[in-house]
């Protein structure tokens, strides 16, 4: 995720984020998968998607809501 993509997160409401949050979160859920099954292309999806929970979660923290 680039700096634009981060900054067009913080515009987004707690809720969205929320939302945004747990879609990545299944989305990663499913790559794991993928990759025990050796059908994953891209292994560096994973760290790909662990980051951009975290920077979500990190907005998230930043709007000051627990």
């Amino acid at each position: 995720m680039k700096t634009k993509e981060y900054n067009e997160l913080s515009e987004l409401s707690v809720d969205e984020l929320n939302k945004k949050a747990e879609t990545l979160r299944h989305e990663l859920f499913l790559a794991r998968i993928a990759r025990v099954n050796q059908q994953l292309k891209n292994p560096l999806k994973l760290r790909q998607l662990r980051r951009d929970i975290a920077r979500v979660l990190t907005v998230i923290k930043g709007k000051g809501v627990k």
